[in-house]
């Protein structure tokens, strides 16, 4: 047996990029709670936390590249991202009234959309799980699915 995220293959692989993913959230959401620069989350992250349980489970060992990717994709252009995150939330309600958690999910997701190469419906699939993962009692999930859906249409309406 090998330990999680050492499997080798298309699954090793897919799993590390999904806990970056995951990462790249955490940390958004760390650098905005805390005023922590993008390079000061980013160590802390690949010094201490790629790799460790999270809950019960001992996530897949992130993908330290499309970590940094995300996180500084996500930073980098984040007044474009926020805008069209705002674009596709409801009137009335901007992206600084949404939880801090959605907030960080929808900048990830919204920097892999704008310049990653996963294919739109993959980066929303990705995202709705990670989702369900914080909010596993909650309507979250399927918001992240419809403000996602939008986001993706504007981003890469080529893949739709």
């Amino acid at each position: 047996m090998t330990p999680a995220g050492h499997h080798g293959g298309e699954a090793g692989h897919r799993r590390r990029r999904s806990a970056a993913r995951l990462r790249a959230v955490q940390a958004l959401f760390q650098m905005e709670a805390s005023g922590q620069t993008v390079e000061a989350v980013v160590a802390e992250f690949e010094a201490h936390r790629f790799g460790l349980p999270e809950g019960e489970v001992v996530l897949a060992e992130a993908d330290p590249a499309h970590f940094r990717r995300l996180v500084g994709d996500a930073v980098n252009p984040q007044a474009r991202i926020d805008q069209m995150t705002g674009r596709a939330l409801d009137a009335g309600w901007p992206i600084d009234r949404i939880d801090p958690t959605l907030r960080a999910l929808f900048r990830a997701a919204g920097a892999e959309l704008v310049a990653g190469t996963a294919p739109p419906r993959v980066v929303i699939s990705e995202f709705v799980e990670i989702a369900k993962a914080f909010f596993p009692e909650g309507r979250e999930p399927g918001f992240v699915n419809g403000v996602l859906d939008t986001m993706a249409r504007e981003a890469r309406p080529e893949a739709f």
